[in-house]
């Protein structure tokens, strides 16, 4: 086994306060395409690009066109847990993990059986009226055709932040706290480059933060340990 994840599974068996932070590339071994890669949703080709049609302004002004994009390239069907999100599962079933705070909305943790997840960006699996706020399955919002309503006429919308929208007040409090009081902070999936959810790390006071991700980040120089690989592959050992 290499060097750096033995040292990262010994900070992990000898501590039963690890917090979990992670993005996009947990899911990509899944197969659920991320955002920013070279394949990545924000480089293929579109009408309109894919950030201008996740954000509130567009889903208000054009919902079909949203949904279009929606239901094509965000609902991933027969994707599973990978190694990582069982991993992680399984050591807060140990006691260890005390919590997996994520940037993904695809619901990919608590199917792996994690309990404590904190969605900075929400979950594609929950949708709302966005005039009433009445909750709805999400299977009519991400199967369905055309624009999903409400019996009080609004649209269906996901429980995902979209660009101009804030952050949930309640998640990223818990998700600072649970930061702050870490003894382990692992990274992983992540090129930190999004904020506010990047900037949450900076709340870490402890001095075991390890940064498990294929290509470098803006923290790396910042970390303990730096181990640049598949986040699965690495899960995998530990």
């Amino acid at each position: 086994m290499d060097e750096k994840i033995l040292q990262l599974k010994k900070w992990i068996d000898e501590s039963d306060n690890v917090v979990f932070f992670g993005g996009a590339g947990v899911s990509t071994e899944s197969g659920i395409p991320d955002f920013r890669s070279v394949d990545g949703l924000y480089n293929q080709k579109y009408k309109y690009p894919p950030e201008t049609i996740l954000s509130h302004t567009f889903f208000t002004r054009y919902p079909e066109e949203y949904y279009k994009f929606h239901r094509e390239k965000l609902v991933v069907e027969g994707v599973k847990p990978n190694a990582a999100h069982l991993k992680l599962a399984e050591l807060e079933h140990q006691g260890k993990l005390r919590a997996v705070v994520t940037q993904n909305i695809d619901g990919l943790h608590q199917a792996a059986g994690s309990k404590k997840v904190l969605e900075l960006h929400g979950s594609i699996l929950r949708s709302y009226c966005s005039a009433c706020h009445r909750p709805y399955p999400a299977d009519k919002m991400n199967h369905g055709e055309g624009v999903p309503r409400c019996i009080c006429g609004g649209v269906i919308r996901p429980d995902i932040v979209l660009y101009e929208e804030p952050l949930d007040d309640r998640v990223v409090s818990e998700a600072i706290k649970c930061i702050s009081e870490a003894e382990v902070l692992i990274i992983g999936g992540t090129s930190l480059n999004v904020y506010p959810a990047a900037g949450l790390i900076n709340y870490y006071r402890g001095n075991k933060l390890a940064l498990v991700n294929l290509s470098s980040t803006p923290y790396d120089s910042e970390a303990d340990l730096v181990i640049h690989e598949k986040i699965g592959k690495v899960f995998s050992q530990i």
